[in-house]
């Protein structure tokens, strides 16, 4: 006996005209599994349940009409990622703008066109796909930030700092809400090598010897081969931080020596910010500095091991340190 999975899409389509629904049901039938309701509570009940793929939703219907639906989705966190397309006979610019603001992602006139139909539901699929492997590879990214603090003697209240830090340096460097937010996801991958760094050297209580130590510098490239190539996005930032994050201004940092702009801007950003958190965090080898103390230290390598066009930027940011410092304690 072989069993099979219906995979496709599923979608609820919502009309308290049955004739409606019979009409949606002859365009989208061949391509996706339906649900049907013809009231708004039946709507909410079966979302709520069945968790469908998209919802096409009526908007004259009584008792609870398609704003009030898409408003309840919308405020419930298990249905809130749920897209939902008006199909309506409200043609006027006003009702449209109402759906769009009870937060539809898509509006539909009736008589519907079925290639109309068919196109919208299919676009905002795509998106939702997107989305999801979008979150696929933030997960990865993270999981394996916490491995490698699983392997290290460094907190993870650490990695979370530091990924603050960077994600405040970002915006105030003027890079915008998307690359502070690429930052803030992809900083704690900076160490994500230490994972193909032996325990003895790695743990080791007191200083490296030169062989020790060279062992321990190649972390930054085990990184850059562990987490690969990647054309754009979250993952190729992690792996420019990865690979840089230990390379200095001047030119004297490693694995490659690299001087100047020939650093990712985004391993330029975490240099700084690792640091600053490294510095004013209490280890066992040495007390806390106090956040004025790192303040100047860093001011102090501006041009040396840290872009100085970055450093100026960071003593504005004091509140938000001290939040950050006092939000993620060890």
């Amino acid at each position: 006996m072989t069993l099979t999975i219906d995979s496709r899409p599923r979608l609820l389509l919502v009309d308290d005209e049955p004739t409606n629904l019979q009409v949606l049901r002859h365009v989208l039938q061949d391509g996706y599994r339906l649900l049907f309701a013809t009231d708004g509570e039946r709507a909410l009940s079966i979302a709520r349940e069945q968790r469908p793929d998209l919802i096409l939703l009526d908007i004259m219907m009584p008792a609870l009409d398609g704003y009030a639906v898409c408003r309840a989705l919308k405020s419930d966190a298990g249905t809130a990622s749920i897209p939902v397309i008006f199909v309506t006979a409200l043609s006027d610019s006003q009702d449209e703008a109402a759906g769009f603001d009870v937060g539809a992602v898509d509006y539909i006139t009736k008589p519907v066109s079925p290639p109309v139909v068919r196109a919208r539901v299919r676009t905002h699929l795509s998106l939702v796909r997107l989305d999801e492997l979008r979150e696929t590879r933030l997960q990865i990214v993270q999981r394996l930030g916490r491995a490698a603090e699983y392997k290290d003697n460094e907190t993870g209240t650490h990695v979370i700092r530091m990924s603050h830090v960077a994600h405040a340096l970002a915006m105030a460097a003027g890079l915008g809400t998307r690359f502070a937010e690429d930052i803030l996801n992809a900083a704690p991958m900076h160490d994500v090598g230490k994972i193909g760094i032996p325990d003895a050297v790695l743990r080791k209580p007191g200083p490296l010897d030169a062989d020790e130590w060279a062992v321990m510098r190649r972390h930054p490239q085990i990184g850059a081969e562990i987490i690969g190539d990647h054309p754009s996005g979250v993952l190729q930032m992690a792996r420019d931080i990865a690979a840089a994050h230990h390379e200095k201004w001047d030119g004297s940092g490693y694995p490659h020596g690299l001087q100047g702009e020939q650093i990712p801007l985004a391993a330029r950003i975490v240099a700084v910010a690792d640091v600053f958190d490294a510095l004013t965090s209490r280890r066992p080898y040495k007390a806390a500095w106090t956040i004025e103390q790192a303040l100047e230290h860093i001011e102090a390598q501006a041009g040396q091991h840290f872009d100085p066009r970055l450093v100026p930027l960071l003593r504005p940011l004091r509140p938000q340190l001290e939040d950050i410092r006092a939000r993620w304690s060890d």
